[in-house]
């Protein structure tokens, strides 16, 4: 579809040549001889893509016609026309909220590019807007359960303010999701957004990711390349999983946030930002303090504010919510027809412990609104992925040195250990016996000894 165009001009032959200049470049064209014709086509649907505004015109001049049409929602995206001994009133024009300005006698040819270039801006904008809202979609807090109302509160706080945030909580139950709200309810929310994984990043290079690095620093470093501290100046940087950094590499973190300013990897010259930092990690950052493998000064550097993200099997009363919030990214997403949950169905899934919480419900929401049948998805159609799901994140048990002897870390892991491989073959014991390469009987007692809960076979 072409983009409309309308001219406003006292003068029929400027509206003439105009209209035919810009026919010939593919637009659409209205025209008006004045401001109050001017303003009924813009308030008129289909509106106008661009106004070409002349300034002097009798009656309603061009700066209270452009003044009117700012007041309107959504503004019309203007260019005045402007005649010699105007430039001020052209300047007021921008002030008002003009796009541009030309001045007459008019150059066609600087006509059509200011004209090409002001579409493709406002395409851009629109573009970039339709983003943010898709964006602030996909941040939204989903669930009235008191749990979530509190975070949500606790959000609303800390948007605002610049102070540093830890966000704690177990994988899976949305902790870049509070830092991108957080984000988009600060005054840094035009600014860019840049999430660093520590855990995904090995430790030889996390050094040149967060704080970039120059040419020939190293091996490979064929190019200079800016960090994601730099990357993310006047915004904000998210280090997700921040307990995974080596203490050494928490140092030189410490430092940019006590400096605000830092060095590229094999750099001389200081870097000065403006960032706010958000962490988050799902380990105890106290006790891995106290086990040396995390900065005690780091910690209270980033826990100014500190928010804890409940997991999904505190907050089972939103449920309905979530699935059907799912259920809609899912159509959106990837055109899937809508289904509806029976209460039979939502009931599984509520007595589900979830171990790997949100994260883990969306994709099997995904996985049985392709897989099931019928209109509408029953009990029997959750069930097996439930469980499923669950072998996928078993339970996680306690670190080795959690243990009070050898006898009961050596349990754990058979235990552990054995279960698994029973999940393996479908809690086959023979063929899981093969596969330990033990005698049946000795593993039925081991089973027995551990307390293994074995699952009927399907």
């Amino acid at each position: 579809m072409s983009n409309h165009i309308l001219i406003v001009d006292d003068e029929p032959a400027i509206l003439d040549s105009l209209s035919g200049i810009l026919q010939d470049e593919g637009y659409e064209i209205s025209a008006a001889k004045d401001g109050q014709e001017a303003l009924r086509l813009v308030k008129a649907e289909p509106a106008p893509d661009l106004v070409l505004l002349d300034i002097w015109m009798p009656d309603l001049d061009g700066i209270e016609t452009l003044r009117r049409m700012m007041e309107m929602r959504p503004r019309p995206l203007v260019l005045m026309m402007s005649g010699h001994g105007s430039i001020e009133s052209a300047v007021k024009a921008i002030k008002l909220g003009a796009y541009d300005y030309i001045e007459k006698p008019l150059s066609l040819e600087k006509v059509t590019l200011l004209v090409r270039h002001a579409l493709r801006e406002r395409k851009l904008e629109q573009e970039n807007r339709s983003l943010k809202e898709r964006a602030a979609g996909r941040v939204k807090m989903v669930g009235d359960s008191s749990v979530m109302k509190e975070l949500r509160h606790q959000i609303e706080m800390a948007g605002p303010v610049p102070s540093r945030v830890l966000i704690s909580g177990e994988n899976g139950t949305g902790k870049e999701l509070v830092a991108r709200a957080i984000h988009l309810q600060s005054p840094r929310a035009e600014r860019p957004f840049i999430e660093v994984n520590c855990a995904a990043i090995p430790e030889t290079l996390i050094e040149s990711e967060l704080f970039g690095h120059e040419k020939g620093a190293f091996t490979g470093a064929s190019a200079t390349r800016r960090g994601q501290f730099e990357l993310a100046d006047g915004g904000t940087l998210f280090l997700d999983e921040v307990a995974d950094m080596s203490v050494a590499t928490q140092a030189k973190v410490l430092r940019v946030l006590q400096e605000q300013r830092f060095q590229r990897v094999g750099g001389t010259k200081p870097i000065k930002v403006d960032v706010r930092v958000l962490a988050a990690s799902n380990k105890n950052l106290v006790e891995e303090i106290r086990r040396g493998a995390f900065r005690e000064d780091l910690y209270f550097r980033l826990a100014v504010l500190q928010i804890d993200v409940p997991p999904l099997r505190e907050r089972r009363e939103d449920m309905p919510a979530l699935v059907e919030h799912f259920m809609q990214v899912n159509m959106e997403e990837q055109g899937l027809r809508p289904r509806t949950f029976t209460p039979e169905a939502l009931e599984v899934l509520a007595r589900h412990d979830w171990p790997g919480n949100v994260r883990e419900l969306r994709n099997l929401v995904e996985r049985v609104v392709i897989m099931a049948r019928g209109a509408d998805i029953q009990g029997a159609d959750v069930a097996p992925l439930v469980r499923q799901s669950g072998e996928i994140h078993p339970p996680q048990v306690p670190s080795a040195f959690d243990y009070g002897s050898l006898k009961d870390a050596r349990a754990a892991f058979e235990r552990e250990y054995i279960g698994r491989k029973l999940r393996e073959h479908k809690w086959n014991v023979s063929k899981t016996a093969d596969d330990l390469k033990v005698e049946r009987s000795h593993l039925h007692r081991k089973i027995k000894l551990l307390g293994i809960e074995v699952r009927p076979e399907n």
